[in-house]
């Protein structure tokens, strides 16, 4: 049987079962317009019956995709997926609903893009893991996958606010779904779009967070900006994960100190009396476990 065919039966019974709420063209293989021709062949055949067969969520997901979200169907991590909540260039996040009906959200990581390794290179430069990868683009992604799941872990059983890790399946992320209480399957605000009732109180949780995520988790998150918090219900929750860096990392202390400035300086400018980032940093690394040293 061939991979196509296996494809088009695999997506026929994942969509049975998911209920994906978009409909738009699936594309399973690398040459598009080979896929194009193909799906027209068979839309056009008047044996194909079934409609739901077309009945697909909105992106473009290769075959191994698929089977990583049949596989998270199979294990009972999934039910549904609503469709996309979130787009960028290197991901797209997914509303979607757990078999007990709460609600997770899917990140999928794009593997035909080549902002992936151009945007991602100095957080992969220098990180082990990487460097057998270098010209295998679904292998390095997927290795990014992973590693923004175990830095979720870590930062979650250190106690920072981030949302709760849940399952890893090859470019496919699942964790829980930061909503916004008003409206279900809309994510939470960021940080950068909401009026704070007590910014000094959102800067001390953030200084903490921070502290946390070096002391506990041994990490640095390495890309933290107002663009990366979400705020729900006043609660603030760090996201994307993915660039975060063990305290090892040989660019931890600059990338620390660019996060440290980062969020300063926004708090600054909501009139909070930040205080100089750099004696913060320097307490952090006062603090920095031996065994990272």
């Amino acid at each position: 049987m061939s991979r196509w065919i296996l494809g088009w039966r695999v997506l026929r019974e994942t969509v049975k079962r998911l209920s994906f709420s978009e409909t738009h063209a699936l594309r399973v293989a690398e040459d598009f317009e080979e896929i194009e021709a193909e799906i027209a062949r068979i839309k056009s055949d008047k044996r194909v019956k079934d409609s739901e067969l077309f009945e697909v969520v909105e992106e473009v997901f290769d075959f191994p995709t698929l089977m990583a979200l049949y596989k998270l169907l199979n294990a009972g991590v999934i039910k549904v997926v609503h469709g996309a909540v979130a787009s960028g260039k290197e991901a797209r996040i997914y509303w979607a609903e757990a078999p007990d009906g709460s609600d997770v959200a899917l990140k999928i990581y794009l593997v035909q893009t080549a902002e992936f390794r151009r945007g991602r290179r100095v957080y992969i430069e220098g990180d082990p893991r990487f460097k057998e990868v270098r010209g295998d683009m679904r292998r390095l992604v997927e290795l990014w996958c992973s590693k923004e799941y175990r830095n979720l872990v870590r930062a979650y059983e250190a106690g920072v606010r981030v949302p709760r890790p849940i399952a890893r399946r090859g470019n496919v992320l699942v964790m829980e779904f930061v909503g916004d209480p008003e409206q279900r399957g809309r994510p939470a605000p960021l940080l950068k779009e909401v009026d704070l009732d007590d910014p000094e109180k959102a800067f001390e949780t953030m200084k903490r967070y921070i502290e946390l995520l070096y002391t506990r988790a041994k990490l640095v998150h390495a890309d933290l900006s107002e663009y990366n918090i979400m705020v729900r219900d006043g609660e603030l929750v760090l996201i994307d994960l993915g660039s975060a860096v063990d305290v090892s990392h040989p660019m931890a202390d600059e990338f620390l100190l660019r996060d440290v400035r980062n969020v300063f300086t926004y708090f600054s400018k909501l009139g909070v009396d930040v205080g100089d980032p750099q004696e913060f940093v320097q307490t952090l690394k006062s603090k920095r476990p031996r065994e990272a040293s």
